[in-house]
């Protein structure tokens, strides 16, 4: 079982989408990051309305409209993504088992729960690196490391295949849209 829901993993791939090159921003519609990542629009939809909520994402209005990053692509940290999907996830729940022993007859003796506990210390050390780990990586990190991974031409389908979408949009009627409503929770 993982820590963090698929809403997570679609929302930072999302988001290093509206990341351009040299880490300026993209714009693009929900229904458009759907389709181009081959994931539900519906659930996308709910993430982008908790992105939204978080001040990570900004709508832009209009028929081309749809969605850009709020803040600079370097000032947005994944554990940002993470908790505005998620919320905080705790790794680790103390069940305060240590003064349970058998040997204690249902009297656990000072020595065995004075203190913190020493799994609980250990995981909470875990939880922070953790935390520690994912706020250093910025969501402009991700971005060029899947630029130099991708061949150079990408990121320019990329830009032409969202253009070739809101260009498609401008010229249908209003009527035949379909409009993506993301709410203030």
């Amino acid at each position: 079982m993982s820590l963090y829901s698929a809403g997570v993993e679609y929302g930072i791939h999302c988001l290093i989408f509206l990341v351009g090159n040299c880490g300026d921003t993209r714009e693009a519609s929900v229904r458009d990051l759907a389709e181009l990542q081959g994931v539900p629009l519906d659930y996308l939809a709910k993430i982008f309305t908790k992105l939204a909520k978080a001040k990570l994402v900004v709508a832009t209005e209009g028929v081309r409209g749809g969605f850009k990053l709020a803040r600079p692509s370097d000032e947005i940290s994944v554990l940002d993504i993470v908790n505005a999907i998620d919320g905080q996830k705790l790794i680790f729940d103390c069940r305060e088992i240590r003064g349970r022993c058998a040997l204690f007859e249902g009297s656990a003796p000072d020595w065995a729960v004075s203190g913190h506990c020493s799994v609980h210390a250990v995981m909470m050390t875990a939880q922070k690196r953790m935390e520690d780990a994912l706020a250093q990586q910025t969501i402009l990190d991700l971005a060029r490391k899947v630029g130099r991974k991708a061949p150079s031409e990408f990121s320019a389908q990329v830009d032409n295949w969202m253009s070739d979408r809101r260009d498609k949009k401008s010229a249908a009627p209003a009527a035949d849209e379909q409009t993506i409503v993301v709410t203030n929770i």
